[in-house]
């Protein structure tokens, strides 16, 4: 059952209102800042959750869009949701993965582009900002994983102009754990406030490749800072026991994709953007330059999930900040 499909009521009363989004399906970031015109079009959807009782006299509410990472809509993030509910926010949990067939990224991360993903939250943003309840200038957004990197290139200059005009989008953004390994020679991110949580024991995506994307940001005036959580694994906000996944494909030790101000990517190993190069050439060379050839038979791939109590933003202790 796809998750527009589910009735969901959380404990305070406030129940999931299914909005249908209009979205694209950019092939790479060139796609959807250079050659606009010539999209895709899908609508995917979310749920959103409006407080209830006395906090429902509220004529505007500021409001937080959840983007689940590879694994799609958990009840993590359902619970993540009715924590800001209960704290007087609107929550919007968002669904890119059932309109496109897709359950799972976690093989193939490849079955849709991250610039949709990114696409998405501002197609998000766009149709929640017209919503009566919803103050359009106080819409944030907190991603997982996957859903941390389609944030963090939401909050992007770049990408947010050509998608929805001058300075609009964002007001902050939370990454947890996200990749960064696609990022934009000029990272400018306006007046977008963002703020990065990641384990210092992340296996699955780089937390040194996110220092370096938060200082990047820093150095062009941008407001970013990042935490980084003494013995925490990737997801360790999800609620489950450490798992294996043997089928996960990943490569956190590759080299940085820069994309110029088009949107096209530029190889590691050139010197030119390459409009035509896709989120596939790319991965497949990430794997390749980070596994050895005599390597490349034996050697799997594992994604692990830490368990961590607590709410909203769950973190182990004792944490380092790093700004």
């Amino acid at each position: 059952m796809r998750f527009c499909e589910q009735d969901i009521v959380f404990a305070g009363g406030s129940t999931g209102q299914s909005i249908e989004i209009p979205s694209a399906n950019p092939v790479n970031y060139h796609h959807a800042i250079s050659r606009s015109a010539d999209l895709p079009r899908i609508t995917i959807d979310g749920k959103l959750f409006l407080p209830s009782g006395k906090q429902s006299q509220v004529e505007k509410y500021p409001l937080v869009m959840v983007v689940p990472g590879s694994l799609g809509v958990a009840p993590s993030h359902l619970a993540h949701a009715e924590t800001l509910v209960g704290e007087g926010f609107a929550a919007f949990v968002l669904d890119s993965f059932g309109a496109r067939n897709v359950t799972s990224t976690v093989a193939d991360q490849t079955q849709f582009s991250f610039a949709a993903s990114a696409y998405d939250v501002l197609a998000t943003w766009k149709v929640l900002a017209a919503h009566p309840r919803i103050d359009p200038g106080r819409i944030g957004a907190q991603g997982h994983s996957r859903g941390g990197s389609a944030v963090l290139t939401a909050a992007t200059r770049r990408f947010a102009d050509a998608v929805l005009g001058q300075g609009a989008g964002l007001r902050s953004v939370l990454a947890a754990y996200p990749w960064s390994g696609h990022q934009f020679l000029d990272p400018r991110i306006g007046t977008t406030e963002i703020r990065v949580l990641m384990g210092d024991a992340d296996e699955w995506c780089s937390p040194m490749q996110v220092q370096g994307h938060c200082h990047a940001i820093q150095l062009t005036g941008g407001a970013v800072t990042m935490r980084l959580v003494g013995g925490a694994q990737h997801s360790f906000d999800r609620g489950t026991p450490i798992v294996d996944v043997a089928e996960a494909s990943v490569s956190p030790g590759a080299p940085t994709v820069y994309m110029g101000d088009d949107g096209a990517f530029i190889h590691p190993l050139r010197d030119q953007p390459d409009a035509g190069l896709t989120d596939r050439d790319l991965m497949i060379y990430a794997l390749k330059a980070r596994v050895r050839p005599q390597e490349r038979e034996d050697r799997k791939p594992r994604r692990r999930e830490r368990t961590v109590q607590g709410g909203y933003g769950g973190v182990l202790e004792p944490g380092l900040e790093s700004t």
